[in-house]
């Protein structure tokens, strides 16, 4: 019997969004061909309910796309309802409340993987010459594209040749025939690190990639998490309940149960071909294709009427920035709350795709330190710049606990009135650094090195615990009372009959 919940089940994920009304199943004919992707990009600048593609032209009866899984979401309070059913927590799920939740499964105990004879992934299982990836509804996303993308929102199994570590990673791939997929495995990434150790023995890699997966186990794949942790455990602690596998038909990989395809091979040891170009998560496309990798199809089972999750990548929000984003956050603010030093929160602003994480700082706690600002920008410097998460994440904002770092508004006025220009920011040009940022220089990607810095939105006074100016706002401006009282008659001045942004007496915001 299949495990459910949205966090654990990604067709009840899918229910789960349709009767909340945070879903639409689309039955009018729709091309995977840019259609798909078109539809699904103004999905995320609409904040609309996310496309359920039921009527694909082109491809066999009952295959499905899910376009933007984990979007922002227009409805009511549930602006991160989409986010937080990937772990089974309620829809008005604040940021605050998603990261405590990962960082708290971070330091319980593992929970390995329930092994299981057989899953809902194993309704079809196709070998032999029945093994075809262009009967996928494999779409082109952007016209730009140099190829449809098949995975976008999968991840990758592999496993160390020693069997001590199995890593479940995302990464995209590419279709680049009727059995093999290209992609890139970043020798930094965990997919690398263990392809690698296959090559170094001029062995392919025995590899899985699975797609509508549970979307805790998504989530988890794309969390940066030390080497040599298995995610699966992380997924177990995380939504209470091991996760049900089963294993692989090829070798001795395990894959998660209720997943909706799986496709199983092996990552060749030399061939390559070229991948790209695609739109990125910095918002760009750059028209240049890579050597990457080749992924070679043997076995492929799914479930009946499977459904394929796709991303469309480009300017945020979406899923590179929403999932990824906050797997970076929790990882980052457990960091710096373990090393010590005053930090209250840290919050990969969705806005910035992922090129910057914001951190606000306990000025009281500051103040007791006795650091200064270029001791404290050093400090979070050598506690990120030296993890893997901050490998990913190029630049920091150091802000005051007065500020909401998840509200974007809030973060650009700091950074207006009081960031120091000349004085404020802190460059650390031998900071090693994912490649892919857009602004790095031809040096910079060829060493792995710069790009990074640190940017203080603290005032002097701040140092010493007090802050000069009171925020005029209304939380702040007003007595309580008369908030409350504004709050409970907001409808009677007029407002709410059209869509408007609601202010409750504790000063958070809501679309009504």
């Amino acid at each position: 019997m299949a495990q459910h919940g949205s966090a654990l089940n990604f067709r009840d994920f899918v229910e789960e969004l349709l009767e909340v009304g945070d879903a639409i199943d689309i039955r009018r004919p729709v091309s995977p061909i840019l259609e798909v992707g078109a539809v699904t990009r103004r999905v995320y600048e609409t904040r609309s309910p996310a496309p359920l593609f039921a009527n694909l032209t082109g491809t066999e009866p009952g295959f499905r796309i899910l376009g933007a899984p984990a979007g922002l979401s227009g409805l009511g309070k549930g602006a991160y309802g989409r986010l937080a059913a990937h772990f089974g927590l309620p829809r008005d799920t604040t940021p605050r409340q998603l990261l405590e939740q990962l960082i708290s499964a971070m330091h319980a105990e593992p929970l390995a993987p329930r092994v299981v004879e057989t899953g809902p992934c194993k309704e079809n299982v196709l070998t032999g010459d029945a093994v075809d990836l262009e009967r996928f509804p494999v779409p082109l996303l952007h016209q730009q594209d140099g190829g449809r993308y098949f995975g976008t929102y999968g991840f990758h199994v592999v496993r160390t040749p020693d069997g001590r570590w199995t890593s479940w990673s995302v990464s995209r791939t590419m279709l680049h025939g009727r059995r093999t997929l290209v992609g890139p495995a970043m020798p930094q990434q965990h997919l690398g690190m263990i392809h690698a150790m296959w090559r170094e023995k001029g062995l392919p890699t025995p590899w899985a990639m699975v797609l509508g997966a549970p979307p805790a186990a998504l989530a988890a794949a794309g969390m940066p998490l030390p080497a040599e942790v298995d995610e699966s455990g992380y997924v177990g602690a995380l939504t209470g309940s091991p996760v049900e596998v089963v294993r692989t038909e090829l070798h001795d990989l395990y894959v998660p149960a209720n997943s909706e395809i799986v496709i199983e091979g092996h990552i060749s040891p030399d061939e390559t071909a070229p991948e790209g170009p695609m739109g990125e998560y910095h918002g760009y496309s750059f028209a240049e294709s890579k050597q990457q990798p080749l992924f070679h199809a043997e076995v492929i089972t799914h479930r009946e009427d499977p459904i394929l999750p796709v991303c469309v990548v480009g300017l945020p929000p979406e899923e590179n920035h929403t999932i990824w984003g906050t797997m970076i956050s929790a990882v980052s603010l457990d960091l710096l709350r373990s090393s010590g030093l005053p930090v209250e929160m840290a919050w990969c602003s969705y806005e910035a795709a992922t090129c910057w994480i914001v951190v606000s700082v306990d000025i009281r706690r500051l103040a007791r330190s006795g650091m200064g600002e270029r001791e404290l920008a050093d400090a979070v410097a050598d506690v990120l710049f030296g993890s893997h998460t901050g490998w990913l994440v190029p630049k920091v904002v150091l802000v005051a606990d007065d500020i909401d770092i998840t509200d974007i508004n809030q973060v650009v006025w700091a950074m207006a009135t009081r960031y120091h220009p000349g004085t404020g920011e802190y460059a650390y040009p031998e900071a090693p650094g994912i490649p892919m940022v857009p602004y790095l220089t031809e040096d910079e990607v060829r060493t792995g090195r710069g790009g990074k810095s640190v940017m203080s939105c603290l005032l002097p006074e701040q140092f010493a615990g007090t802050t000069r100016g009171m925020t005029a706002s209304f939380q702040s401006s007003f007595p309580e009372d008369l908030r409350q009282k504004i709050t409970r008659h907001w409808h009677d001045y007029g407002f709410g009959h059209t869509e408007q942004t609601e202010v409750s007496a504790d000063g958070v915001t809501a679309q009504q």
